[in-house]
């Protein structure tokens, strides 16, 4: 079976952690590629899937049925309605979850859901960690020239923010400031490159700009974002424990991670999963003031891959 010529969309709810997941698993499968930010009516856009029926006006989407697909792969609460529609309407189509979709998994084709999770099914593909977008060609080929950053000598720290999980206080993001620049003291003739995200707030920024600007070069937002040049020419990495999408993107990169490990606000064996899964396989260790700039190597992450090569095996298998 030629999976390059088949068509495949992908559906989010437009989030970049939910695109990136869905776009490194289909571009394992074909470059003929439609993403789709799923658009829905209230109360369908507020519901868990499986209280309301599915009817084809719910969907605020223009579709565009001459590129009708082969294969869906979805992600997300919202994207769970239009997959069930897109089976009902086109039988024979390949539908690929990710994540927990909470309704049937009989609904899809294939379920991939982080080991962590502990779900279980006949349909179900368990990944490390999450998936992502990035290959190895993605990243050789970044030209980085447009930012002044080293290129040699770097440590990139990427910065999360509060979520369900985690607490992230001034306190944290002192005691973190405190971790680096002792690095740095230790360590001069390393640079640093900070990194905020979506979740870390505007008075974390703050912080961080007083503390560290004086050693380290911090992102300004204004800018191109030099996410990708970090995982090129990155050294080491520093990431805050609630980032689990980007411990697994560096993780790609097979160089060294530190974990700056946050209180929990609520005890989740579902994240301590993780973190133990990460350090057994000697991806991460965890940032203290004991820390020294060794290398050590683990065989690099590549899942969206992995996970692509299992479901093509059984696709081939069950035609």
């Amino acid at each position: 079976m030629d999976f390059t010529k088949k068509n495949i969309w992908v559906l989010t709810d437009g989030s970049q952690g939910m695109v990136s997941q869905v776009m490194g698993l289909a571009q394992q499968f074909s470059a003929n590629i439609l993403p789709i930010k799923t658009k829905l009516l209230f109360p369908w856009s507020k519901l868990q899937p499986g209280i309301l029926p599915i009817f084809s006006w719910i969907f605020l989407n223009n579709l565009n049925f001459s590129f009708p697909p082969d294969i869906i792969v979805s992600c997300g609460r919202k994207s769970v309605y239009l997959s069930i529609y897109l089976k009902k309407k086109f039988k024979n189509i390949i539908t690929i979850h990710i994540q927990n979709p909470k309704i049937n998994f009989q609904n899809f084709n294939f379920i991939i859901a982080p080991e962590h999770d502990h779900i279980k099914g006949n349909n179900v593909i368990t990944s490390i960690g999450a998936l992502h977008k990035f290959t190895k060609n993605t990243i050789e080929e970044h030209m980085g020239s447009s930012f002044n950053i080293p290129k040699k000598k770097l440590i990139s720290v990427l910065i999360g923010g509060n979520n369900n999980h985690y607490k992230f206080s001034v306190k944290e993001i002192n005691k973190l400031s405190l971790e680096i620049q002792n690095l740095k003291k230790s360590y001069p003739e390393y640079s640093f490159l900070i990194l905020s995200s979506r979740r870390t707030t505007r008075e974390m920024k703050k912080i961080l700009k007083h503390n560290l600007e004086k050693i380290a070069i911090i992102w300004n937002e204004n800018e191109k974002n030099p996410y990708t040049f970090s995982l090129k020419n990155s050294d080491f990495f520093i990431i805050t424990s609630d980032s689990t999408s980007m411990i697994s993107e560096c993780a790609f990169t097979g160089h060294p991670i530190f974990i700056f490990h946050l209180p929990f606000k609520r005890q989740s064996k579902r994240m301590e999963k993780f973190h133990e899964k990460f350090q057994q396989l000697n991806i991460t260790k965890k940032l203290d003031y004991k820390n020294d700039l060794i290398p050590w190597t683990y065989n690099s992450l590549n899942e969206s891959k992995r996970i692509a090569s299992i479901v093509k095996e059984r696709i081939i298998k069950e035609n």
